[in-house]
Order: C-alpha cells, then structure tokens, then sequence
C-alpha cells in the first residue's frame, strides 16, 4: 500500500517501522488519550482494568472530529510510535471495493494530511489509510487477532534521477542557510539529478484582493491589480518591503531559473544571483532596488536584459493581464499541496523535517533505484559532515583517501624506530651528564686529599727534629 503521508511529523526516510498495531476505537480528539481501551483485548491487571497499550506500538485511530495534527499529537503524548488514520469515507475512484456508510458521499480527491500550522513539535510519522484498506485490518484488530504493521519510507524511485523540488519565498528566514550550502550538492549531483526552485505566491483572485471591476482591493501586497499577492513581510504597509516587491522579485528568481537551470537542473547561476541578493539586496532599503538587483545579477554572470525580458514576455506585473509564470506556480502550488514553507518534495514525495543539507541530501540519496547511487551518494550520505564531505569529495576518517595497511604499519614501524632512537640518545646523554657530575665531585674533594697528606709530612718531619 501507498496510502498518503503526512505533512508534518519526522519520518526516517530511508528507514521502516514495524510494530504491533492497536486499534483505539476512538477519533482521539480528547487530549486525556485511555489507553486502556481499544483492540486486541489485552489481559487484565490486579484492579480489573485492561492493561494499556504497550509501548512502543502503532495506534490506527478513526479519521474526523479534530484535524489530523491533534490526533497524532495526543497519539504521540500517550505513546505510539506512529498512527494510521483510518479514513471513513470512500473514495469515488474506489467503485464497489469500498461501502460508504448510509447517507455519506464518496470523495473524488485524495485527502491531504495537511499541517493545520501548530505541528511542528511532532516527531512520529503517520499515514492516512484509506477506507477500503483500513476496514479490513480494523476487523482483525476488533476481532482480538495480533496485526504487525511496517511503516516504510522508501521514497520513489523510477529511474536512476532524483527529480526534487524546493518551495519558498524571497523573504523566508528559515531556508537561507540551506540556500547558501545546497550549490555545493546541486553540483556534485550534476545530472544525476533534477532540481526545481518554486516561489509561492497567493491567488489574488480567489482571495478577493481583486474587485468586480478589476482594482487591486489589497493595496500594496498584489501586482498585476490583485491576481498575485503575497504577505508583507515586516507587516508594515506604509514602508518597507511591500507584497508586491516579492511577488515582482519570485517572478525575477523564477525567470533566472528558466533560462539558466532549467536545461541541466543544477543552475549555479540562480544558486549563486540567490546568495548574492540575500548578502547585498535583503533588507527594507534595497530589496526593490534596480541597482542592487543589476549588481546581484552582474556578480551571479545574469544577463539582465535575458531576465528583464523572461518578465515582460510572462505578462509583467503591472497590467491586469495575466502571468504565465505565475499561473503556473500557481497551479504547481495547487498540485503539490503545498501550505507550510519552506517546502520540499523529492521524487514527488513530501520531505519531513528539517530544512538542513543532511536531511534533503539524504533524501535524494534515498531516492535513487538500489545500486544506481552516484558515487557522491556513496560516499557522504552516511558520512557524520555530508556538507564537508561533499565540498571535499571524502568523509574524513572513512576509507576514501586514508592510508593502506601496509603504509599504515610501515608508517608505525618508522615511527617505533624514531622514537627509540630519540630515547637511546636522551639514555646515552644522561649518563654523560652523571658521569660529569661525578667527575666534577671527584675533582673537589682531590686538593683536600693532597693537602691532607702534605700535612701529614710536614709533622712528620718536625718529629725528627725533636727526637
């Protein structure tokens, strides 16, 4: 089965989970979560009550009644590892393989286990299993046999190229890092693999920023009077950097994508002019520049007028007219679900954590069919710094680019030789210096000898006279 995954939660991509699965006949939209209830039937403590789930397991809970966040989240707090949401509605395109209950209507689209925007602190993944799969495993579950379920994250992977695609906005803080650091893997995959940048932006239309006699009704956060829009980013709409200004520089960075990237899907030039305006052009003064913008496109190697050109043949971004480009992201934004940013999907599938270069690089590694990894796969994805090692083409300490054996044990037996001959010299020296010492002790107590037996003879000597 490949039943749709949530949006939000820290999947281990790559990796599975297999556990006993319990059935909480509940939706578990009530935070104090009993965990003694549910199927299989458990056996029964000292007090008559039905021992909890134990942990770790995967708990299948019934969709509807609270999002899809509240219920993972007061899964997760009571201990399950993941959850399976059992939907209880039909899709159309099921036909006589699902039965809707009495009264309900089948869905014609796939559910979206969207981020209702507060899911950030869940880390245990989750699926949406649809009707006609879920209600047979709730049977064996409710008729108390042990189901074991595995939860796989092994992405797509059609061919040997990883097609990935990444979603944010001119102004989003969260992605920046990641920005100024994937170049070095876009290159280093080359054509092994396909990236596409995407900006998101607002239908001004379908949000009514656009009046029946077509004025712009949002004020400064639309172009083209009211079609495209986007937040004002410091939420100033006197100064500032203005929605408009976004919009006008999304449908910039997508127009540099087009004609600089979208032929060998690594485009150092979009990477490179992305860099250069968030050092140069980020900020309220000079995001809407022409100057700063012209300076950004002359260190990235842009031709301006290609740019300025790809603009204006889409439809500009002052008349009432429509923007190609920006339809299109617009339908691509409709297409992939996107709602929380910055946003990334690889081989189509949804990317959870994050936003760093070791989990998108390891993704895409993780997407490529077993055994057609490219070499900079196999050398840095399982690397401790994948950042260094792909900038350096090894993983310090792995086997790439260290020493053989046998220079290895050459190397110590040199050394051995080294050190022993350095600890002879220093024995050697030391017993030079006793032998000073002792010469130097010697030699003082010599003229107190001799003068002692000068002394003795000159008695001696005196005696013979007296006598």
């Amino acid at each position: 089965l490949r039943p749709p995954e949530a949006l939000f939660g820290v999947p281990p991509y790559g990796g599975s989970l297999q556990q006993n699965l319990y059935y909480a006949d509940s939706d578990l939209c009530d935070p104090a979560v009993d965990t003694r209830k549910g199927y299989p039937i458990r056996s029964k403590d000292n007090d008559g009550n039905m021992l909890p789930w134990p942990s770790p397991y995967i708990l299948m809970v019934d969709r509807g009644g609270c999002t899809f966040v509240q219920k993972v989240r007061n899964a997760q707090r009571s201990g399950a590892a993941g959850v399976i949401i059992a939907d209880n509605t039909c899709l159309c395109s099921a036909g006589d393989s699902c039965h809707s209950d009495p009264g309900t209507d089948c869905e014609t689209r796939e559910p979206i286990m969207a981020d209702d925007g507060s899911g950030a602190d869940i880390s245990i993944p989750s699926f949406l299993m649809f009707k006609q799969d879920a209600d047979p495993i709730k049977a064996e579950v409710m008729a108390n046999h042990p189901v074991r379920i595995e939860m796989a994250w092994s992405l797509p992977s059609p061919d040997d190229r990883v097609e990935y695609d990444f979603w944010s906005t001119p102004t989003d803080l969260v992605s920046k890092d990641f920005q100024k650091e994937f170049k070095d893997a876009a290159q280093a995959l080359g054509d092994r693999a396909y990236f596409t940048p995407h900006m998101y932006i607002y239908d001004g239309i379908k949000s009514g920023c656009q009046g029946p006699d077509g004025e712009n009704q949002c004020y400064n956060l639309c172009t083209n009077n009211g079609r495209y829009c986007a937040t004002d980013p410091d939420n100033d709409l006197d100064k500032g950097i203005s929605g408009a200004d976004v919009v006008t520089e999304s449908l910039r960075r997508t127009c540099i994508w087009n004609e600089y990237g979208k032929e060998n899907g690594v485009g150092s030039e979009w990477w490179d002019y992305v860099n250069e305006f968030m050092f140069r052009c980020d900020n309220e003064d000079y995001f809407a520049s022409k100057e700063c913008v012209n300076d950004c496109l002359a260190h990235a190697k842009i031709d301006k007028a290609v740019v300025k050109k790809c603009m204006q043949d889409s439809g500009g971004t002052t008349d009432d007219n429509p923007n190609e480009i920006l339809e299109n992201e617009l339908a691509a934004k409709d297409s992939a679900g996107v709602v929380i940013l910055p946003a990334t999907f690889v081989n189509g599938a949804a990317i959870r954590g994050a936003l760093e270069f070791a989990v998108i690089f390891k993704a895409i590694c993780s997407g490529y069919v077993a055994g057609s990894e490219p070499d900079i796969c196999t050398k840095c994805a399982n690397c401790p710094n994948e950042h260094s090692c792909v900038m350096n083409g090894y993983c310090h300490g792995a086997a790439q680019g260290s020493v053989s054996n046998s220079v290895f044990l050459s190397s110590l037996v040199g050394l051995s030789l080294f050190f022993s001959c350095i600890g002879f010299i220093q024995w050697r020296r030391s017993q030079n210096q006793v032998r000073e010492q002792v010469k130097g002790i010697l030699a003082e107590y010599m003229p107190i000898d001799k003068q002692n037996q000068n002394d003795d003879l000159a008695l001696t000597e005196e005696d013979a006279e007296f006598s």
